[in-house]
C-alpha cells in the first residue's frame, strides 16, 4: 500500500521527465523564432521511445525470467528510436 506522499512523488517524476525531454528537444526555439511546434513534439516523442527501449534493456539485465525477450524488444525499440531520429533530421 502506498502512502499519499509517495503517489505525489511518483507523478512528479513523470512531470519532470516530460519537462526535461521538452527542454532537451528545443522547446524555446519555436518561442523565439515564432515557428511551428512540430519538431519539439516529435523530438519529445522520439526521446520517450528511446527511453522505453532503454528501460526494456534494463529490465533484461535485472529480470529473473524472460531476459532474452526483454533484450530483443529493448534493442528493437532503441533502434526504432535511432531510425526515427535519422528520419526527423532528413537523413533517410
Amino acid at each position: 500500500m502506498q502512502i499519499g506522499g509517495t503517489k505525489i512523488l511518483a507523478s512528479a517524476k513523470y512531470i519532470y521527465l516530460v519537462a526535461f525531454f521538452a527542454l532537451l528537444s528545443g522547446m524555446f526555439y519555436p518561442i523565439i523564432t515564432h515557428s511551428t511546434w512540430d519538431p519539439v513534439i516529435s523530438g519529445t516523442l522520439i526521446l520517450f521511445v528511446g527511453l522505453a527501449g532503454t528501460v526494456s534493456i534494463y529490465k533484461a539485465a535485472t529480470a529473473e525470467k524472460h531476459k532474452k525477450a526483454y533484450l530483443i524488444i529493448g534493442l528493437a525499440v532503441t533502434s526504432l528510436a535511432l531510425f526515427l531520429v535519422y528520419g526527423a533530421i532528413g537523413r533517410i
